[in-house]
């Protein structure tokens, strides 16, 4: 993955570069390994993997972990903030599906991100692939929403960045304390958005009414 240089925002506008492409480092995947080890294991859990039923389930299963595990490639394209926008932008109800690292089972949710651009802005849709991004991966709902704000802190050097994020969590309504319907908050402020009470306060009260009509829906 191509690193950013962090540098003050009077250094101008190109110290940041414009169309950086945002990649992970492949560690490489073996899906026929991969496989016989699914057989085995379900076969272990005495699921008959021979019969007619389930003889494509092991490659089924493997094909989908290794689809939900893989982040797509795609160019943060950033534009000059030639207007000199200094307010909130907040993009709101990104959608978030990701495993739980220590059960592999899904959560799923929404993401609610806003910055204070600096000299430069992103192409809105980029948000969505950043959360895509660092979401398709085995996760913790706390880490993802550090990882997205301190990406996108690095990369853009806003004035400001938040992250918040509301998921419901698999491994709790499908098994142990099966708390369904219970939902998951987490948030990650950077710059401004932490250390100015106006701007927090306005960035918390609009993800914080999302939130309450997202949890008035479910």
């Amino acid at each position: 993955m191509s690193e950013a240089v962090a540098l003050p925002l009077d250094r101008g506008v190109e110290e940041i570069p414009r169309r950086p492409r945002i990649a992970r480092h492949d560690p490489g995947i073996d899906l026929e390994r991969a496989e016989r080890a699914a057989a085995e294991m379900l076969a272990a859990l005495g699921l008959p993997v021979d019969s007619e039923d389930l003889v494509e389930t092991p490659r089924r299963l493997v094909h989908a972990y290794a689809e939900m595990l893989t982040p797509p490639e795609f160019d943060s394209t950033t534009f000059t903030n030639s207007s000199g926008y200094d307010e909130l932008v907040l993009v709101c109800d990104i959608p978030v599906r990701s495993l739980c690292e220590h059960h592999l089972l899904p959560f799923t949710g929404v993401a609610h991100v806003g910055y204070l651009p600096g000299t430069r802005i992103l192409g809105l849709s980029k948000f969505a692939r950043t959360v895509e991004f660092f979401a398709r991966r085995a996760q913790t709902q706390e880490r993802l929403t550090v990882e997205i704000a301190q990406h996108l802190t690095e990369r853009l050097q806003p004035l400001g960045v938040g992250v918040v994020i509301e998921a419901d969590h698999t491994c709790m309504s499908l098994r142990g304390a099966r708390a369904d319907g219970a939902r998951t908050v987490t948030a990650s402020l950077h710059g401004r958005l932490r250390d100015d009470a106006r701007t927090r306060a306005e960035f918390l009260s609009l993800t914080r009414d999302r939130v309450s009509r997202s949890g008035g829906s479910r």
